[in-house]
């Protein structure tokens, strides 16, 4: 199963349990308790917020996956542990390269993508998805100069 297929059913997974939490949101909203009422706001409220982290996820992947699809080559063969983990070593090779390539040209997604990419193979997911949402705001503007 490709992983579009996963995230499509993952997808129509949580709109199916969204819709149920909504549905019992609505029915304790039409209580006479006010504190009934309060609660089914609240139980209402959370599948919103819950569809819309939902939606920009989404479009994270999607946008993490265009400029994946831009770029000629992915990260290097670099070496891994029996585990499969890279060792820390080559890692931090790979990283200070990138971080160079980000200074020295800060207006290029791809240095920003493949610095988020070591980020993501020192093991430091926060960093990675933050230098990842800059390679895509550099790229998409990029985009729209055009």
């Amino acid at each position: 199963m490709t992983a579009r297929r996963v995230v499509g059913v993952l997808i129509i997974a949580l709109l199916a349990y969204f819709a149920i939490i909504g549905w019992f949101g609505v029915i304790l909203v039409q209580q006479s308790k006010w504190t009934l009422k309060l609660l089914g706001v609240v139980v209402f409220v959370l599948p919103v917020i819950g569809g819309y982290v939902v939606w920009q996820e989404v479009q994270f992947g999607r946008a993490t996956q265009r400029l994946a699809q831009q770029l000629p080559d992915g990260p290097p063969d670099l070496p891994r542990r029996p585990s499969g983990r890279v060792e820390r070593s080559a890692a931090d090779a790979w990283f200070a390269q990138c971080r160079t390539a980000v200074e020295a040209e800060p207006a290029d997604w791809r240095g920003w993508y493949r610095l988020a990419e070591a980020y993501d193979l020192a093991g430091d997911r926060r960093r990675a998805r933050a230098t990842m949402r800059k390679a895509i705001m550099i790229e998409s503007s990029d985009a729209s100069a055009l």
